[in-house]
């Protein structure tokens, strides 16, 4: 197993700046993941601790090792794509043992290290098929066993499960998370799916136009996102971010919005500059519905059943919000309801810059 350090790293095309100063620490058996929409510079990064793609500036370390000008092979790391790249010619056996082939490794270790892998991914029944005669989840698996069998010292993750549908992402990723457990490898993961890096991850880099926007646990990019950016990507539904002003009335503070005024305390106001324009951030758990007189009133607009809890829409004239109430709750569109929202979970951030402030 083995860490790695990204420093300062760079990758221009031309003018164009793919990734800009990326710094990433990943620790020796963590599982990481890269998180983004297209185009942030996530493929890019995984493609240039693979080697697959030089370095512009800056420094790639393996084990404290400079690994710039070493190829693909001489980093020892195994990649999985999002296209599956098997040999439609060679049976699921032959697909697994083909790196042990590449290195003349003798038929009976192959043969052995196959066996192996295969009962690892479940795959043993399916040894003598070929891959157009395999489902896309075991075709996965095969590509998943084609790089465990090498033993390398970094996995790295391209986008796997993007051409599964949901309930095979959703097993695929109990999968992965399993392997891992059992493996311990080091792991880089790319994907544009929030919910799937939050499920799977030690540690989380959420990508902007090239850069590390915020590197943390999923609890820490979840709970203090660092940006409206991140704030606004992450979660299902995202957080949500009103433009109010801060106000005192009557010797009460309030963030204002529109016809609606939310109780803050006083801790919230002394750490605030009154004259900063400033977002006020909350996610839906935290948003609660209450009797129209026994909270900030409003007007139920969308009900979205999700199962465990209902997602509802609400708005007043100059704002909106969405609560999350538990189970299928018998809510319909145009209630009027009262909000109330929890004073401990409020997130302030600078408007101008979208940073969080507290």
């Amino acid at each position: 197993m083995s860490d790695v350090t990204l420093v300062d790293v760079t990758k221009r095309y031309g003018n164009v700046e793919a990734c800009r100063g990326v710094n990433l620490q990943v620790a020796d058996g963590e599982f990481v993941t890269l998180l983004g929409p297209s185009g942030c510079g996530k493929s890019t990064t995984l493609n240039m601790i693979a080697g697959l793609e030089s370095v512009t500036a800056g420094d790639i370390l393996i084990d404290g090792t400079r690994v710039n000008d070493f190829t693909p092979f001489e980093r020892d790391v195994a990649m999985v794509f999002q296209q599956y790249a098997l040999y439609p010619h060679m049976t699921v056996a032959e697909n697994i043992g083909f790196p042990l082939r590449l290195h003349k490794r003798s038929k009976t270790e192959t043969a052995a290290r196959v066996h192996d892998v295969a009962n690892l991914l479940e795959l043993g029944p399916l040894l003598d098929r070929l891959p157009r005669e395999l489902s896309g989840g075991q075709q996965q698996r095969v590509a998943l066993g084609r790089a465990i069998i090498r033993e390398p010292r970094i996995f790295l993750f391209d986008e796997p499960f993007s051409n599964l549908d949901a309930a095979l992402r959703l097993r695929m990723r109990t999968e992965i998370k399993l392997l891992h457990a059992r493996l311990g490898v080091t792991s880089i993961f790319v994907t544009h799916d929030q919910e799937e890096a939050l499920s799977i991850s030690d540690r989380i880099a959420v990508m902007r136009q090239g850069i590390v926007e915020q590197y943390g646990t999923p609890a820490e990019i979840y709970a203090a996102p660092t940006s409206t950016y991140v704030a606004r990507f992450i979660g299902s539904p995202p957080m949500d971010i009103l433009s109010g002003s801060l106000e005192q009335r009557d010797g009460s503070l309030y963030y204002v919005v529109g016809d609606a005024a939310f109780p803050i305390s006083d801790s919230v106001w002394s750490s605030l500059d009154p004259a900063t324009p400033v977002d006020l951030g909350i996610r839906s758990e935290y948003v609660h519905l209450t009797s129209v007189d026994d909270g900030t009133p409003a007007t139920v607009q969308v009900v979205q059943p999700v199962g465990p809890s209902t997602v509802v829409t609400t708005a007043w004239n100059g704002g909106s919000l969405t609560a999350r109430a538990p189970g299928m709750a018998d809510i319909q569109p145009g209630t009027h309801v009262g909000l109330r929202l929890d004073p401990s979970k409020l997130l302030f951030f600078d408007r101008e810059t979208g940073h969080r402030l507290r």
